[in-house]
């Protein structure tokens, strides 16, 4: 049988050791990319505490941009705890109701802070 390549010479000089190091990285710089980024980037600390909830607002918002969101936020869920009405019987059903009688209490908060909000940009 005839071999395509030659075998590889022979060096008696060689540090096995630096081989297996160089085929670790080699196989951490294609396998697992992002700890190789982490470990090369300069660690800064941060300049602002870390923030413990899963949701933020960004701060550059107005106060009627929030409340416009936040007015069709609880439109979205009164229609859900609505459907969630006709779909339930006995307590369950009561209880849907409920939460959309509340939900349209504070519907009508958000609607009046909001018509507060754009009566002050009008003048």
């Amino acid at each position: 049988m005839i071999k395509d390549s030659p075998n590889p010479p022979h060096h008696s000089s060689y540090d096995a050791s630096l081989l297996q190091e160089a085929a670790y990285r080699a196989i951490n710089h294609y396998l697992n990319p992002e700890s190789q980024a982490q470990a090369q980037a300069p660690i800064d600390e941060p300049t602002e505490p870390p923030f413990d909830g899963l949701f933020t607002v960004r701060a550059d918002l107005d106060a009627q941009t929030l409340l416009v969101n936040a007015s069709q936020d609880l439109a979205s869920i009164n229609v859900i705890a609505a459907h969630l009405a006709f779909e339930v019987d006995g307590i369950q059903r009561n209880v849907a109701l409920g939460i959309c009688r509340m939900l349209e209490g504070v519907q009508m908060l958000v609607d009046k802070a909001l018509d507060g909000c754009a009566q002050t940009t009008s003048k």
